[in-house]
């Protein structure tokens, strides 16, 4: 494997890495990787097709509508 050092890390993201490492119980060196892996491994979204599955998954769930009285009513439902 390869060592990788980086020079000049502005001190405001080596606390933030800091902080996102405790946060996820691992080393700074382990979040750093993990943080590397998902911002290189990002794919690349094809709006089109989420669209279509929007809209797909829109017109299946026809005849359920919010509206603010059923809202109201389910947020109030069983208080004094």
């Amino acid at each position: 494997m390869a060592t990788l050092t980086i020079k000049n890390l502005p001190d405001e993201l080596y606390a933030e890495l800091t902080r996102t490492a405790k946060r996820h119980r691992r080393s700074i060196n382990s979040e750093a990787i993990v943080q590397l892996e998902t911002s290189l491994r990002k794919r690349d979204v094809d709006v089109e097709a989420e669209l279509k599955e929007i809209r797909s998954n829109r017109e299946k769930i026809t005849g359920v509508w919010l509206t603010d009285d059923s809202l109201d009513h389910a947020k109030n439902e069983g208080r004094p």
